[in-house]
């Protein structure tokens, strides 16, 4: 087992559970498309002004860097706003627990792209892990808006997060190339901000109300929380397999119900359901790190 490999894709799975529950308040000020006009960018700028002191351009390659600047374009930025008309049209729900499907995906990806094919003993881990995961953020009860948006659209959460497993086998063959973590992270946050800044007029929202302050700052820190997850999980990857890091990264949902009781508290514990989704998670980790 990579000690250092699973620090950093727990980190990544803390860190983009914090994402997660500090946007459920951030909601509150701005709509998630703009909010994500903010957030990005943020993320954005400390990546440029930390280059200075943290890229590493001795070992700089332009296949890698192309390759970084693609994962950019695919995550966080049309991933995001996928996941958004995901959420509008199928609700939050559908859309956050077909997104847990991204390990399945990426360690598929991995196995064609970087021929890393996980034991049978792992793959039982990994499916454990992606349907506990699921348990716990799958909604009880679909309500009739979603139930009727179910068909042609449950393409959006499921294309989102096959995006989201190609993105993970791909960077690593660029971390092949050129083994710096920062710098991909870097390079796709540029890329990414580009695209969401240039489509934040777009998607029928009404204009924007003066902007407030709080919600400028909740996703400020939102942008913080996902820009060091995804350089974490690029630090995880330059580490380890794909088949270890993914599902690992994807118990994010266990941080989310915690960080959600403390700082969303809604007078009520997890339901069983969610009680039997953090078992087999957990199983599945402990059957993944076994092997």
């Amino acid at each position: 087992m990579n000690t250092a490999a699973l620090g950093f894709a727990l980190g990544a799975a803390v860190l983009f559970a914090a994402g997660l529950v500090f946007t459920a308040i951030g909601l509150r000020h701005r709509s998630a498309r703009r909010g994500a006009a903010v957030s990005i960018p943020t993320a954005t700028a400390l990546f440029v002004l930390a280059a200075p002191f943290a890229l590493d351009l001795s070992r700089f390659d332009w296949t890698a860097a192309l390759i970084f600047a693609a994962a950019g374009l695919g995550y966080p930025a049309l991933v995001t706003l996928l996941t958004f008309e995901s959420a509008r049209r199928v609700g939050p729900g559908i859309a956050g627990a077909l997104g847990n499907l991204t390990p399945l995906f990426a360690v598929g990806f991995a196995a064609i792209l970087l021929g890393e094919t996980p034991r049978p003993g792992q793959a039982a881990g990994i499916a454990a892990i992606v349907a506990g995961v699921m348990l716990i953020s799958f909604p009880g009860r679909l309500p009739g808006g979603a139930r009727a948006a179910l068909g042609w659209a449950i393409a959006l959460p499921l294309a989102a997060a096959a995006l989201r497993g190609l993105i993970q086998p791909g960077v690593k063959a660029g971390l092949g190339i050129w083994p710096d973590a920062f710098a991909a992270s870097a390079i796709g946050y540029i890329v990414s901000a580009a695209v969401v800044t240039g489509s934040a007029g777009f998607g029928g929202e009404p204009p924007a109300p003066a902007p407030r302050a709080a919600g400028r700052l909740w996703f400020g820190l939102i942008g913080l929380c996902n820009g060091f997850a995804v350089m974490a999980l690029y630090f995880a990857l330059n580490l380890a397999p794909v088949a270890f890091v993914s599902p690992i990264v994807a118990t994010y949902p266990l941080f989310t119900l915690l960080f959600g009781a403390i700082v969303l508290p809604r007078g009520q514990g997890p339901a069983p359901r969610q009680i039997v989704g953090i078992v087999t998670t957990v199983s599945g980790v402990g059957l993944l790190l076994a092997l």
